[in-house]
């Protein structure tokens, strides 16, 4: 992925999205996979929480709308939803019921230019394309546009590195926890709390970010 445009980075991003997505609603999710999803549901109640229960949210590059029922279960949230693919916002939309999609306004938009205003909303959310971007020019042109947009938190996701099974091949998306935080403070940000996937073995991370300039 380093070398590649923004606009091919989010391309490849949805390209797999559509076809893991694709294969999920095929056929039910395997125990393990269900236990994933919880699991990663239950970390996006936590950063929620962390972040002061943002009241209005934009989930970017928010492909099948997997977290709106968790970001709708605060009452008076009102969801913003972006994702390059208009095709995968008019799945979602047809996807969901009508009462969950009475709380979300969905638009067509890349990750790395929002148009939408400077402070535009309380909180960004981001787990999905941020987790699969490899090259640190991209992470850092995501993270402005983000500081940008945002009132005041970001909630984003990475792979660090960690503690691997015996024998088990490093992901690819494999980056070194003190540069992606260096690069939050690069960006404007401080990192206001993080929890592991599974703590001290787990490599993914979820960050809640706050902004200090």
């Amino acid at each position: 992925m380093p070398g590649q445009s923004p606009s091919t980075v989010e391309l490849e991003f949805t390209r797999q999205h559509e076809q893991e997505h694709a294969q999920t609603c095929r056929q039910p999710a395997p125990r393990r996979l269900r236990l994933v999803f919880w699991r990663d549901e239950q970390l996006v109640r936590n950063a929620l929480k962390a972040a002061g229960e943002p009241g209005l949210v934009l989930d970017v590059a928010c492909g099948a709308g997997r977290f709106w029922p968790v970001l709708a279960e605060h009452a008076n949230r009102v969801i913003l939803a972006a994702d390059p693919s208009p095709q995968m916002l008019d799945h979602a939309l047809a996807h969901h019921d009508e009462a969950l999609l009475e709380r979300v306004r969905t638009f067509p938009s890349s990750a790395f230019t929002l148009g939408l205003s400077a402070n535009a909303v309380d909180c960004i959310f981001c787990l999905q394309l941020f987790l699969h971007v490899q090259a640190s020019e991209h992470r850092l042109a995501l993270l402005r546009e983000f500081h940008r947009v945002s009132r005041d938190t970001v909630i984003v996701s990475v792979q660090i590195e960690g503690r691997l099974r015996t024998g088990q091949p490093p992901p690819r998306r494999l980056v070194d926890r003190a540069r992606v935080e260096a690069e939050f403070i690069e960006a404007g940000f401080s990192v206001q709390w993080y929890q592991d996937f599974l703590p001290g073995f787990a490599l993914k991370r979820v960050y809640v970010l706050r902004k200090t300039s």
